[in-house]
């Protein structure tokens, strides 16, 4: 069987971080790590690496910084073609890595980056989505400006046109979202991810993103106690379902913070049709989640979930099963917060080895 190509769309950009888990008032004047990374890049990349065939659209400045980025992708063996260069600047955003109970912290500066100046008339959507499979965007795109988010629902429109299966991971990010002046950040993510979700299948987030985004709450879940009510979730995904028809099925990760360096990891995937949820990973019949308690780089965990999680519903084995498609899209990212930078660096068959119950880290030789 031939392999689906996943299409992604949104903005990469440049990471920069003193060394190890220094503060910036630490650490400058000194060195800074500059990666390239961002949500739908994030995942494109991962899919590959796992094996599966994926191409990114963005808007990058027509200058070496540029190219950088389309050469970072494009080494993975992620098409790039579609990628628009223009004048202006590469968004950045500055990573204080946390350590236990003081938490990791970002700080963007993506004001007129080259993807937020960019009407959607300069991506070739529809070219783009003639050969895919799978179309992949997330709220963080929407969130940077007016024209990137005009931008998204003309993609979202235009792969739903072509008869692709669009993935949204609603992202809720409190410090983007300031393009309209006058309008709350959370009240100006909703409006526009309603208008995006209509063209939407599967839905994924976190905790929290249900609540910020579309008002939608886990019953008494406090994210912030390390506590999560999970039952709770099957109800929260039949309420987006309820609100829009149109989605199939509902992702949800339960991140459980007991400290920055120390998460419980786990998700839910709730089926429309069957209106049954599953849960991983499991213990017998019981959800047991991941204990990761040496936490590397939990930037792009959530990346690396939805990347795993695509994977897994576009291949033949293992999408027959919905439960080995969520085990498999939770361990992919529980592997990714034990590498630096937002990419998930691990293959199928080091995904497979933790599903299979070898959480070990022993040297493989």
């Amino acid at each position: 069987m031939a392999k689906k190509l996943l299409v992604t769309f949104g903005e990469i950009m440049g990471r920069l971080e003193p060394e190890g888990y220094m503060r910036f008032r630490q650490g400058m004047p000194g060195k800074l790590t500059i990666s390239f990374s961002g949500a739908e890049g994030n995942v494109a990349v991962s899919n590959q690496i796992m094996g599966g065939l994926s191409r990114f659209i963005s808007a990058v400045p027509s200058n070496a910084m540029g190219q950088a980025c389309k050469d970072t992708v494009r080494k993975f063996g992620v098409d790039t073609s579609f990628m628009y260069t223009g004048e202006g600047r590469l968004g950045l955003y500055f990573v204080e890595a946390g350590a236990n109970q003081r938490p990791s912290s970002v700080i963007y500066d993506r004001a007129y980056s080259v993807i937020s100046e960019t009407p959607a008339d300069k991506y070739n959507f529809k070219d783009a989505f003639k050969d895919a499979g799978w179309f992949h965007i997330s709220g963080i795109t929407p969130a940077v400006s007016k024209l990137a988010a005009e931008a998204s629902l003309v993609a979202v429109k235009e792969a739903k046109a072509a008869g692709v299966i669009v993935s949204c991971d609603l992202n809720y990010r409190k410090k983007l979202w300031k393009w309209e002046p006058g309008t709350p950040q959370r009240e100006l993510a909703e409006k526009t991810m309603r208008e995006i979700l209509p063209y939407v299948d599967v839905v994924i987030g976190n905790e929290e993103d249900a609540w910020d985004v579309l008002q939608i709450k886990a019953g008494d879940t406090d994210v912030h106690s390390g506590k999560l009510e999970i039952d709770r979730y099957p109800d929260v995904a039949n309420q987006i379902i309820s609100q829009f028809p149109n989605v199939s099925k509902v992702a949800i990760t339960l991140r459980e913070s007991i400290s920055a360096s120390h998460n419980n990891w786990g998700a839910m995937l709730y089926d429309g049709a069957s209106k049954k949820p599953y849960f991983a990973p499991m213990a017998g019949e019981q959800y047991k989640p991941y204990e990761i308690k040496n936490i590397v780089d939990r930037v792009g965990g959530g990346d690396s979930f939805s990347a795993g999680l695509i994977y897994s519903l576009m291949d033949a084995e293992l999408s027959v099963n919905l439960q080995d498609s969520l085990s498999y899209a939770v361990a992919a990212s529980c592997l990714c917060h034990s590498t630096m930078h937002d990419v998930n660096f691990s293959t199928r068959d080091e995904v497979f080895s933790l599903m299979k119950g070898d959480a070990s880290g022993r040297v493989k030789r």
